[in-house]
């Protein structure tokens, strides 16, 4: 089964990675990730875990 990721989600992955490349991630933007993360998880009844490595792919790793 593949995970929907919604554009609102991809958003605030694309801006914790840049952060992170940036070497200013802040514990706001970290903690609102995760905190969209979780909520699209339950919503959509998917693991947590998968659905946050399938966000991170998306966003680091697109031409996979």
């Amino acid at each position: 089964m593949a995970i929907e990721l919604p554009d609102d989600l991809l958003a605030l992955e694309r801006a914790a990675w840049e952060e992170i490349q940036a070497g200013r991630l802040t514990a706001d933007t970290a903690a609102a990730v995760q905190e969209a993360v979780t909520a699209h998880a339950e919503q959509a009844g998917v693991d947590r875990y998968e659905l946050e490595m399938a966000l991170k792919k998306a966003v680091r790793h697109p031409e996979d």
